[in-house]
């Protein structure tokens, strides 16, 4: 007989392995891509969807029901289609951008504007700091697959550190 050395939390406590099963397990063809799951992604250089998996992450979608629900972290896959990538920005918690498929160029910059870039390949990654601008861009021919993961269950939506993508996004709206 096998023992469990950890309780279960309160709201699963008694439910089967079966409702576990059904309410844990994510495929990826049930995903269905959101490309307005963030504020800049209807601007040209911007366009990506987000394949959510666990959690909302940092588009602010909490409410998704057909998500596994997030603990302490999220996790999503991003797909970002040549020549696109996302805003500058910074979140309140660790972000991991890891590659699964194509080749992105991250990057991370301070206040004054000063980038440093390194392009990425597939099981390659970068673990961004709270608070440190940072971001992505596919400058390939190819479509680009990463698995996105946040440190909280339900992180604040992304702070761009440009003030003109605000101004951008509105006039998109």
């Amino acid at each position: 007989m096998q023992t469990a050395r950890h309780a279960r939390p309160a709201e699963i406590a008694d439910w089967s392995l079966e409702q576990i099963m059904d309410r844990y397990v994510a495929r990826f063809a049930d995903r269905v891509p959101d490309w307005n799951a963030f504020s800049d992604a209807s601007i040209e250089g911007y366009h990506r969807a987000q394949h959510r998996f666990i959690g909302a992450g940092a588009s602010g979608k909490h409410d998704d029901g057909s998500v596994v629900p997030a603990g302490n972290f999220t996790l999503s896959i991003m797909l970002v289609p040549p020549g696109q990538g996302n805003a500058a920005h910074t979140h309140e918690v660790e972000e991991v951008f890891f590659i699964l498929q194509g080749r992105c160029t991250v990057f991370v910059e301070d206040e004054a504007g000063t980038r440093l870039s390194k392009e990425l390949g597939p099981w390659e990654l970068i673990s961004c700091p709270p608070g440190v601008i940072h971001g992505y861009q596919n400058d390939t021919d190819e479509p680009c697959y990463l698995q996105v993961v946040l440190g909280r269950g339900k992180p604040e939506v992304a702070g761009f550190a440009d003030q003109a993508l605000f101004e951008k996004r509105e006039a998109h709206l």
